[in-house]
């Protein structure tokens, strides 16, 4: 026995949250009849319409995938080129990237089909460490790296502070390599930290996210998240939460 709300969440319907509203305003049957009792639980026979439209449900699946350069963060392309889904062509459960990285970004992207566990990952205010290695056309002075370290004004508002460190430099092809680990999620948001300062990203990549590395994985791999692994990404999204 589940709660409907966790159910709806699950499906990748609406966040938990939301999936309350749509209750508590009639917009769910279970079984033909409308609900709107917020305490109902439900078994994995009963059948769940969301307005009007019944509900697949499926078992939760945790992955993650070393994203090629190249490859969409989508389950479809209306130009044809290749998503992280054909990674999966075997998968019955249809999973979706929680996030996004970019076309041209590599690096650790977690898929999943729990509407719930994503929205809990992505939340702004629960948004989990995220740690990208970047190589720059430039090398920054020491002081741009800290203007990246305190936050740094974009076009839609000043990011939060981030980490820097500068791995390497080659003051011969003026490229540099520099570790940065944000928490927030925003549109090409690495790539735009540097432009601010003057360094274009010629190549990106993320390593780790939370605890996860890449370890033992090469471009176009992914493994199975254990038990474990989802328990712990949970607690350490509500844990950044309860921090903001």
């Amino acid at each position: 026995m589940e709660r409907l709300q966790k159910v709806i969440a699950r499906a990748g319907i609406a966040s938990r949250r939301k999936s309350e509203e749509l209750i508590k305003d009639g917009k769910v049957k279970v079984n033909g009849k409308i609900v709107t009792e917020l305490g109902t639980k439900v078994t994995s026979s009963d059948k769940v319409e969301v307005n009007e439209v019944q509900i697949e449900r499926e078992e939760p699946v945790y992955f993650l995938l070393y994203k090629p350069r190249g490859v969409i963060s989508s389950v479809q392309d209306d130009k044809g080129r290749k998503v992280v889904t054909d990674f999966f062509p075997h998968l019955k459960e249809r999973i979706y990237p929680v996030g996004r990285l970019d076309y041209d970004t590599s690096g650790l992207l977690i898929m999943t089909n729990d509407g719930e566990f994503a929205n809990l990952l992505m939340h702004p205010r629960g948004e989990v460490e995220k740690v990208y290695v970047a190589k720059t056309k430039g090398i920054p002075s020491k002081e741009n790296l800290k203007k990246l370290e305190r936050g740094i004004l974009l076009d839609d508002g000043k990011t939060a502070p981030a980490r820097v460190k500068l791995l390497s430099a080659d003051n011969k092809k003026q490229t540099a390599i520099i570790e940065i680990a944000i928490h927030e999620g925003r549109n090409r948001q690495v790539r735009r930290m540097f432009e601010a300062i003057g360094s274009d990203v010629v190549k990106l990549k993320r390593e780790r996210y939370g605890f996860l590395t890449l370890g033992g994985l090469n471009s176009g791999d992914a493994r199975e998240l254990t038990p474990h692994e989802v328990k712990q990404l949970r607690a350490l999204a509500m844990e950044t939460l309860k921090k903001h």
